[in-house]
């Protein structure tokens, strides 16, 4: 029995030891297809970014851990952003920052850049004016800008993950 738990033991850490490499070419069919999917989630207008810093107007940038995200869903937008900045005005209590869920007002793209699509949207959250301005390359990473009217403009940066829409 020693032996036999010995044997799985080497094999097992063998196998660990070996690492799959891809080729070049494997590199640029996956690229690829990873391109093709971000495409196809924001030619549909269904995707979701997962948000990972954030980049306040004044202060430090800061690492989020916790599960933030910007979902464009056809006509509607769910924010779940943290904020921190200056807030001109706002309702008793803080209000609704930058977490709602509301209609598109407006929505545009530009796909002047091969590498990338800008997309912006407006809403109004109902105490809030917000402008989005999103940015996504083609491997999946992107930038999002927030123009709010009552507070201090905010950046992020997250990725676009294609196969994991819808997914609550």
């Amino acid at each position: 029995m020693r032996r036999l738990l010995l044997l799985f033991s080497v094999l097992v850490l063998v196998g660990a030891c070996g690492t799959v490499r891809l080729t070049p070419e494997q590199k640029r069919e996956q690229a690829a297809r990873t391109a093709q999917l971000v495409n196809q989630r924001l030619d549909a207008r269904t995707y979701r970014i997962s948000v990972d810093y954030m980049y306040p107007l004044r202060g430090r940038s800061k690492a989020l851990t916790d599960s933030y995200s910007l979902t464009v869903d056809g006509d509607k937008v769910i924010s779940h952003l943290p904020y921190f900045g200056v807030v001109y005005s706002v309702p008793y209590g803080g209000g609704k920052a930058l977490v709602f869920e509301d209609e598109i007002k407006a929505y545009a793209e530009d796909t002047s850049r091969s590498d990338r699509r800008r997309i912006q949207f407006s809403t109004d959250n109902g105490e809030d004016f917000i402008v989005y301005t999103v940015t996504v390359f083609d491997n999946g990473e992107a930038d999002i800008h927030v123009n709010c009217r009552n507070r201090d403009d905010i950046s992020y940066r997250g990725t676009l993950y294609p196969e994991e829409f819808p997914k609550e």
